[in-house]
């Protein structure tokens, strides 16, 4: 086989990939609410019977997050997990036609003081969320009821052309989005906090080597040190916030307390303490709505490492 016929296959894949996503923005913001929440609950039912890899991964995740549950107790909530899940993609697809009336009616932020008191002050905060609910549509109440932009960090996805309609996607929602790689975007976040702004970073899984290794529902992850390291370095606030669905059209956000950066002790090892911190916050909101944490990927290094063969 020839290069170029070896290249055909992931070409064309790519190509369907970012066409599908095309298609999604492009035609489900048209259909009538109900019938688009129908569509996206009958895909994932189809999705979670088919019991492919990333369900499994999802129930193996959950059985982590509650120890106790029973096997139909488990698929029960890997159901709801997927339903979840599609949902953030329905709502995501139709998030650039809806008003900031709609946008406002579509969540209840619980202790919102704490990010406006912050901001007030002047001194830049971090906002630092897990993959629960919709953290875009939580991005774009900030944007259009808060009025305030915020800069966020992308990772870049394959094919490009799918990474550049998310970028034009949540740019439109109001946000500043910088790539994860290429070595700049840390000394751009610091810059937007020294200057009082606002930072938004989706931060419960980082599987590279700068990772930080937190407690997380009895057993090993990484998390990304960036938040902590953002906070310590330019004296932005820290925030934990967690979000949750419970049955009815509105999302629910919570802001938690924020994270201090500790007295004394090295740099490492107050990054160490604040990224536990923001580890336990959010343990603290996925507990309470298991179902609403969309990580279909491997988390826990236990996971990750490869099994030894039996002697």
């Amino acid at each position: 086989m020839s290069g170029t016929e070896g290249e055909s296959k992931p070409g064309l894949k790519d190509r369907l990939t970012d066409g599908l996503y095309g298609l999604g923005w492009g035609a489900v913001k048209k259909l009538p609410e109900p019938v688009a929440q129908a569509l996206f609950r009958a895909l994932a039912d189809q999705v979670w019977k088919r019991r492919g890899k990333s369900v499994l991964r999802l129930e193996s995740n959950l059985a982590r997050v509650v120890p106790d549950a029973s096997p139909a107790r488990l698929a029960e909530l890997s159901r709801a997990g997927m339903r979840s899940y599609m949902r953030y993609w329905m709502e995501s697809f139709r998030l650039p036609t809806w008003s900031p009336e709609r946008i406002k009616a579509g969540i209840d932020v619980s202790d919102a003081r704490r990010l406006t008191d912050g901001l007030d002050a002047g001194r830049g905060v971090i906002l630092a969320l897990p993959h629960l609910a919709n953290w875009d549509l939580a991005g774009a109440w900030v944007t259009t009821d808060m009025k305030v932009p915020f800069t966020t960090v992308a990772e870049r996805l394959k094919p490009e052309s799918l990474y550049d309609r998310f970028v034009a996607y949540r740019e439109g929602l109001g946000m500043e989005v910088l790539p994860h790689t290429g070595g700049s975007a840390f000394g751009t976040l610091a810059r937007r906090l020294r200057d009082g702004g606002l930072v938004c970073l989706v931060s419960d899984r980082d599987l590279s080597a700068s990772g930080v290794e937190v407690t997380f529902f009895g057993d090993t992850a990484r998390m990304p040190a960036g938040p902590a390291l953002l906070a310590q370095q330019t004296g932005a606030l820290l925030l934990p916030v967690t979000l949750r669905y419970d049955g009815t059209p509105v999302m629910k956000a919570r802001i938690h307390p924020a994270v201090e950066v500790p007295e004394s002790g090295t740099r490492t090892e107050k990054t160490s303490v604040m990224t536990q911190a923001l580890a336990d916050a959010f343990a603290t909101g996925i507990a309470e709505h298991p179902e609403d944490w969309h990580m279909l990927q491997r988390l826990w290094l236990a996971d990750l490492e490869p099994r030894e063969e039996q002697s």
